[in-house]
């Protein structure tokens, strides 16, 4: 009999291997097809309204959750199988370490002093107005970025592969990636994208406070205290407009003892945020560390998710002897 729980653990751990030595792909990017299909779709249903708003979001992932469950349920009972479907969809979920690469890139561009580069290249991280942003300005959104990023397009994405397989996994990143087209608080996406942005953070309650508490943890890697990092993460992180985003943000301000928060300039909007953390304004030198946190967030959600797997393997196995 083929053990589903140890394939997935191991068919993750080879996926986040994977993601770790090559990174996204190059070219025909799994995500980037959803977001080409997404796009198609929205034209044929959109209305200024909620429930075209849900319809929307039914059409776009139902088919992608499908595809997911029949290649679980094709190769559940196939070993070798089951780990290289489970290792492909993590692979191109996972977004690891082009989220720590574009902040070492980016802190590069301000240790050189070319905030020009600097301000080409915040846009692989995040959608904010880079024209007048100076280095810690640029820094702390970059940081930011990085840390709900990790929640997002890392922990959430092993949480769910943990939780539901390979149909989870594709199905958080469908939502994540309509949160990020559509779920916006503007005039055309403010109704139609509610069902989106709610599903979105429904989706990532629980990845973002283990994000968080991840990040405590490990503040000592990137030379933090994680008591300071927690008390700085349960006395901001409600304080921040997102419910799941302030858990991330808080954390990594907490372990790279740096403030947070400010004023954010969309090429749209401005929004106000409060202020998170102490300390001074982040750094290229706080960034490099903020991008190494990405890298052992990564590296520990990943043991925890397997762990988890391992531990629930062992337990149907003695239920199964107990019977």
């Amino acid at each position: 009999m083929t053990d589903v729980w140890v394939t997935r653990a191991v068919g993750i751990v080879v996926g986040v291997a994977a993601d770790a030595v090559w990174g996204d792909p190059k070219q025909h990017h799994p995500v980037a097809w959803f977001g080409t299909y997404a796009s198609t779709v929205e034209p044929h249903l959109y209305a200024d309204d909620r429930a075209h708003g849900t319809a929307y979001v039914a059409a776009t992932v139902a088919p992608v959750a499908l595809a997911g469950l029949a290649l679980e349920r094709a190769t559940r009972r196939h070993p070798v199988a089951h780990v290289a479907v489970t290792a492909l969809s993590t692979w191109a979920v996972l977004g690891a370490r082009s989220l720590a690469r574009e902040g070492e890139i980016l802190a590069g561009h301000l240790e050189a002093g070319d905030l020009d580069a600097a301000r080409g290249r915040l846009g692989h991280l995040c959608g904010r107005d880079p024209s007048n942003l100076d280095e810690p300005e640029l820094a702390r959104a970059a940081v930011e970025s990085m840390a709900e990023n990790t929640a997002d397009a890392v922990v959430a994405s092993l949480f769910w592969g943990a939780v539901a397989g390979v149909p989870g996994m594709l199905a958080h990143r469908a939502i994540n990636t309509l949160d990020a087209m559509v779920g916006h608080r503007n005039e055309r996406y403010a109704r139609f994208g509610t069902a989106a942005a709610r599903l979105d953070d429904a989706a990532d309650y629980l990845p973002a406070r283990i994000t968080g508490v991840l990040a405590c943890a490990l503040a000592p890697l990137v030379g933090g205290d994680p008591r300071r990092a927690w008390r700085t993460m349960r006395r901001d992180a409600d304080q921040h407009p997102s419910p799941n985003g302030g858990w991330c943000e808080s954390a990594w301000a907490g372990a790279l003892g740096v403030q947070l928060g400010g004023t954010n300039v969309y090429f749209s909007r401005t929004e106000e945020r409060p202020l998170l953390g102490d300390g001074p304004r982040p750094d290229a030198r706080a960034l490099r560390k903020a991008a190494r946190l990405v890298t052992a967030v990564t590296a520990a959600a990943t043991t925890l998710a397997a762990a988890c797997l391992v531990r629930r393997s062992r337990r149907t196995r003695a239920s199964i002897v107990e019977e």
